[in-house]
């Protein structure tokens, strides 16, 4: 993959979200001439400035509203004396007139797919909006078609085209909408996209993960796949009102979910052209292979939760296998939230799927370098046991099935495999597929009793 230009989307400063952008651009060659860094008061003026921009726009529109609205003709000069007007000004009238017509603007602009279409193509955003467009338009390949939805964990640990080779004898054809920073109720909406008659593939293929991306991310990332109905529900996943309030506002206004991007094209907007007009290609992520990198050396002892670090690793992967280290600093309230929020859009993906022939497959992610101890290890079949019991219709992998993952050499950070635990992760997934969806009628397969 090759981008051109001297600036990107900038995202919270947090390990996850830097762990996501720079898996996200671990295939990226960047020319050009680099420019020099943004100051956080910098960062800061443009983000009110574009705050600034869409205050005065709908001040314009409500003023226009409320001026050709008035009762009367519009006049052409200015009057010698004041007079009072003989009919009443409806200004409550008026005023709801200018909210319809912003927001009939903004749905002509952010809902029609007009904007998307320029979303900067590195962004979360657009990214998210080029990955649904692209397989929205895949022209069926006639096979049994399996895809697999996941986050960064998942798009470096599966290869749609490893698995390809192993399962086209088999009469099978796997495809991946994984994605960095991609959470469950982002994977609902866009499989809304891709397979809106619900009948598209023969299974698709979901991981236990929980989200760890920052909610104006989520909000950003979800925002060229929401509807205005999805206002509500998509709101309800947030925990702390803020951020549902957030999310509600860019499920019916959009624009508001794309304030970093807005700012990025304002501020860069021939570069954003360009970058737009760089043409797709289809084959960049069937040609990624993944990370050679590894973390050999890498000692952790359980007892002491002391970390050895051999002296080739970066500061950066030496961060990333902390934090998978680190005790979960979650509160009870917000590791059942998360839980809740994972049960909920399973439910609902099962509700969608109920009159399809799609098998739902529930597997578990690779838990890391270090297995047990990660921070990210859960109890896979505690978790989402219970729906494979209640829905026969789900078939559910295995817990253990990639233990054999867990060892520094095939992790080149403490989350995502290389390229040669993708190639491992890979061959495993698709063999015990392949197994499992032999049978003709998927509706009758039965989850793996141990």
């Amino acid at each position: 993959m090759t981008a051109n230009g001297t600036k990107s989307v900038k995202h919270p400063p947090t390990i996850t979200a830097t762990l996501e952008r720079q898996t996200l651009l671990a295939g990226v060659t960047v020319s050009g001439i680099s420019a020099p860094q943004v100051s956080p008061l910098t960062a800061l003026w443009q983000r009110r400035a574009v705050r600034w921009v869409l205050g005065v726009v709908v001040v314009a529109v409500l003023y226009v509203a409320i001026y050709l609205s008035a009762p009367g003709a519009i006049p052409k000069g200015f009057r010698a004396e004041p007079s009072t007007s003989p009919r009443q000004l409806h200004v409550a009238r008026n005023l709801l007139i200018g909210v319809a017509v912003f927001t009939c603007l903004d749905g002509v602009i952010f809902h029609t797919g007009l904007y998307a279409s320029i979303l900067a193509p590195a962004s979360y955003a657009g990214r998210m909006a080029m990955l649904t467009r692209a397989e929205k338009q895949r022209v069926s390949s006639g096979l049994k078609e399996v895809l697999v939805v996941g986050d960064s964990r998942i798009a470096e640990g599966f290869s749609a085209a490893a698995a390809d080779k192993l399962g086209s004898e088999a009469g099978f054809k796997f495809l991946s909408v994984a994605e960095a920073a991609s959470s469950i109720d982002i994977w609902y909406y866009a499989l809304r996209e891709v397979d809106p008659a619900a009948h598209r593939y023969t299974a698709i293929v979901f991981p236990m993960v929980m989200p760890t991306s920052k909610p104006a991310l989520r909000i950003s990332m979800a925002a060229p796949v929401l509807h205005y109905g999805d206002c509500f529900e998509f709101a309800s996943g947030f925990e702390q009102w803020p951020d549902r309030f957030r999310a509600f506002t860019g499920s019916i206004l959009r624009g508001s979910a794309y304030q970093a991007d807005i700012a990025s094209l304002l501020e860069h907007p021939f570069e954003r052209v360009r970058n737009v007009r760089l043409p797709e290609n289809k084959h960049q992520r069937a040609a990624y292979e993944g990370r050679d990198d590894d973390i050999v050396g890498t000692s952790y002892n359980p007892k002491t939760g002391q970390v050895t670090f051999p002296p080739r690793l970066t500061e950066f992967q030496r961060d990333t296998i902390r934090y998978s280290l680190r005790p979960p600093s979650e509160s009870e309230t917000r590791t059942q939230h998360l839980a809740k929020l994972q049960r909920h859009w399973i439910q609902r993906i099962l509700q969608r799927y109920s009159a399809s022939q799609t098998a739902i497959i529930l597997m578990p992610a690779p838990r890391g370098p270090f297995g047990g101890f990660s921070k990210l290890s859960m109890a896979y079949r505690t978790f989402f046991g219970t729906i494979a019991m209640n829905d026969k219709s789900v078939l559910m992998l295995p817990e253990h099935m990639f233990d054999f993952l867990e060892a520094p050499e095939y992790y080149f950070d403490g989350l995502h495999l290389n390229s040669k635990g993708r190639q491992k992760f890979t061959a495993r997934l698709v063999a015990e597929l392949v197994k499992r969806l032999q049978p003709i009628d998927s509706r009758h397969l039965a989850s793996d009793p141990n």
